[in-house]
């Protein structure tokens, strides 16, 4: 049982049996009701335009250091650590990339992909990189460490707050198959089901600040810079703001800019997902027949092999669940999108969680009826409940036992804490008002 106000748990109890066990439990703060009117005005959002998409992308797109090693076989003199593009070499083949680039060598121009998914409340904004190797300079890892293709990227969760383009709370790196989450420095968000890793620096470029993001060489792990920094030759990319995709000049420039490019634009990289020659299969593992054989993974694919709650893809298709599983101090946090191209389907209109003050494991369910078995297969675990989150004109009825039997709770509106029906939840049911 965890820990709850005893004042609050009287008052519930009360409640409880005055009305028959049902009640409409309300958090009436000033806090809370500030939070129900601004949700409510969130919900009227429309979807973004192309181009207030891509402003947005401009706004938090990170200073990148890529760090630059020329030596070794595969090196190619330091260019198989440039960023490009996917089809850098005018095709959309992955199975040609790595044998292509010393001709291309000269001609790598910089790209990051990005895609936006917006919810009631946030914007989450993924970036990605691109390197035609990922590649080790020891022979003995040449056929174990190597593979064509490399995407490596971060998530930029931007909270709502009024202005243009929102507040940078958190974000969450890819390094191959780990996730490494950071925080500006007054960000409200702590660690979560997971640590935060460090602190997301933020530098001056064109008179906004901008996250700091960098990559090691070889192998292209992505974290916040200087937990990856330039160790002798390197690249600062900056993200260009008026679509010019830079050539570096040599490995040591200090200042290239590079083209954003929307991952959902006509033909671009979602579309190709159904491409045979560049996608093993629509779920975005990448072909590639050098060395290892794929090896790489588009956004919607990325996956923390230790990371039980989030799975496989869901960095880019449900950021929202990633947000509110990784970190906790969210505050006003929904899980429903407005505008979810990767999904349409992912969220929920209820969050439910594991703990009061809405922390611990946080699972969206949409409006429907859940049994026991049905609650586990979202990863809810029996009488383990105790805070709720709901849109404005839903509700939400807890029962005690499984099939709907039992003592019941019925909520109206955000709970932190379930009073004397913590830990007692076995099935749910999630309706309109």
């Amino acid at each position: 049982m965890k820990k709850q106000n005893r004042r609050k748990v009287l008052t519930t109890a009360l409640i409880m049996m005055v009305s028959a066990l049902t009640f409409s439990c309300q958090d009436t703060t000033l806090e809370e009701a500030e939070t129900t009117a601004t949700v409510k005005k969130q919900q009227n959002f429309k979807k973004m335009t192309a181009a207030a998409s891509s402003g947005l992308a401009r706004r938090w797109a990170p200073i990148h250091y890529r760090d630059v090693d020329a030596t070794g076989t595969y090196a190619e003199g330091g260019k198989s650590d440039y960023i490009t593009a996917i089809n850098y070499d005018n095709d959309w083949d992955g199975n040609n990339n790595w044998n292509n680039l010393p001709a291309y060598a000269n001609s790598l121009a910089a790209h990051c992909y990005y895609s936006v998914v917006e919810s009631n409340t946030h914007w989450f904004i993924t970036y990605a990189f691109f390197s035609p190797r990922d590649w080790t300079d020891n022979p003995l890892l040449y056929q174990l460490d190597q593979h064509e293709n490399d995407l490596e990227g971060v998530l930029m969760i931007v909270e709502k707050d009024g202005s243009a383009y929102g507040a940078l709370k958190g974000a969450v790196t890819v390094s191959h198959s780990d996730f490494f989450s950071y925080v500006p420095s007054g960000s409200s968000y702590v660690s979560g089901l997971e640590s935060v890793d460090g602190t997301l620096q933020m530098r001056d470029y064109n008179g906004e600040l901008h996250p700091v993001t960098a990559q090691d060489s070889k192998g292209h792990s992505l974290k916040a810079w200087p937990q990856h920094d330039i160790d002798g030759d390197g690249i600062i990319y900056y993200p260009s703001a008026s679509g010019v995709a830079q050539i570096p000049a040599d490995n040591y420039d200090n200042y290239v800019e590079y083209k954003l490019v929307d991952i959902f634009e006509s033909g671009g990289l979602w579309d190709q997902r159904f491409n045979t020659q560049l996608f093993s299969s629509p779920a975005g593992g990448f072909t590639g027949n050098d060395f290892k054989t794929g090896g790489a993974n588009a956004p919607w694919a990325w996956n923390d092999g230790n990371d039980a709650i989030v799975q496989g893809g869901e960095f880019a298709t449900d950021p929202a669940k990633l947000a509110d599983n990784y970190f906790d101090g969210v505050g006003n946090f929904s899980r429903t999108y407005s505008d979810n191209k990767y999904n349409a389907a992912a969220g929920g209109i209820v969050t439910v969680y594991q703990n009061c003050n809405y922390t611990g494991y946080a699972i969206a369910l949409p409006v429907g009826n859940y049994t026991l078995a049905q609650l586990k297969s979202y990863g809810v675990v029996n009488d383990d409940l105790s805070s709720v989150r709901l849109e404005n004109g839903y509700k939400i009825t807890l029962y005690q036992n499984d099939n709907f039997g039992g003592e019941a709770v019925v909520l109206t509106a955000n709970n932190s804490c379930l009073g004397n029906f913590n830990d007692k939840a076995s099935s749910v049911k999630i309706s309109v008002l």
